[in-house]
């Protein structure tokens, strides 16, 4: 079954100039959840100074009215930022690496092997606790650093991430330049090992690739995958990635498809309207031009 985790409380959000105000944010969630999104990232407990979007990750968290049925995470870097999450009650987070060292260095000052170390005592706490991690693998197809990444660095740490104990892990095309036989060529390999029922897809539409990226993923039986509601988002460590895939044009692709979603395209287009009026900027993706 198809499923959209939606990425802009947190992805779509923490690069943003304007501050969105905590009660703003809710709101935004609230509405997302009304819409019939059943997954939703709503925050990050990163350093404020970092990623300023995401201080108020806490009262965020407190402030949201889950409906039954709807799951939420929040991103973690370290063991710091777990006890955070577990003491708010969080059922699910999420850790991330790369496949680029220079990547990796840039976004979390650590090797690809070091940030992997790090999440140890994370995955250790999470097991004790009964919480999920689900795993994020940033720049696994370009790197705005150092250009194409191999999949023989890529299968492995998603071998790693999954030995560890993430119960999925979301492949990244960071910089939006991945191309469909790219990812044909790493989720065939994957396939062959029996990995694509773990596996997310998580593309950015920079280049205007991400719903043909999304179309080769489901041949590889991928099922999942990331996306942010008005296409808003971008990694403030990497030059030249505007913005997630929108929500509304996965949903509207898939409908293409004959993949219905249970989201209700009007109500989302409200959930966007509501946040694009709170950024002070248009939101520019099809599908919410063409209902908005």
């Amino acid at each position: 079954m198809i499923q959209i985790k939606e990425m802009a409380p947190r992805d779509g959000l923490q690069n943003e100039k304007v501050k969105i105000l905590t009660e703003d944010k809710i709101e935004f969630i609230q509405k997302l959840q009304q819409a019939g999104i059943t997954y939703i990232e709503i925050g990050a407990f990163v350093h404020p100074d970092k990623v300023p979007q995401m201080a108020d990750t806490e009262a965020v968290i407190r402030g949201v009215d889950l409906q039954e049925g709807v799951e939420t995470s929040v991103l973690v870097p370290n063991m710091h930022g777990f006890q955070k999450a577990l003491d708010l009650g969080m059922k699910e987070v999420a850790v991330f690496t790369a496949a680029s060292e220079t990547f990796n260095q840039k976004n979390i000052n650590a090797s690809i092997q070091e940030s992997l170390d790090r999440f140890k005592p994370v995955f250790e706490a999470a097991e004790n606790n009964g919480i999920k991690v689900r795993g994020y693998i940033s720049t696994a197809f370009v790197c705005p650093f150092e250009g194409l990444v191999s999949t023989n660095k890529v299968i492995p740490i998603i071998e790693s991430l999954l030995e560890m104990g993430c119960y999925e892990v979301s492949i990244g095309d960071t910089i939006g330049k991945a191309t469909t036989d790219q990812v044909t060529e790493l989720f065939s390999k994957t396939h062959q090992l029996g990995l694509n029922g773990w596996l997310a897809g998580h593309f950015h539409d920079t280049y205007g690739q991400a719903l043909e990226n999304i179309k080769a993923s489901l041949a590889f039986d991928i099922e999942v995958f990331d996306a942010s509601a008005g296409g808003l988002g971008g990694c403030p460590y990497a030059p030249g990635a505007p913005g997630n895939v929108a929500t509304e044009d996965v949903v509207d692709f898939l409908n293409s498809q004959n993949i219905t979603l249970p989201i209700q395209i009007n109500k989302l287009i409200e959930a966007i309207s509501f946040i694009e009026s709170k950024i002070g900027r248009e939101l520019n993706s099809k599908t919410y031009k063409k209902y908005k």
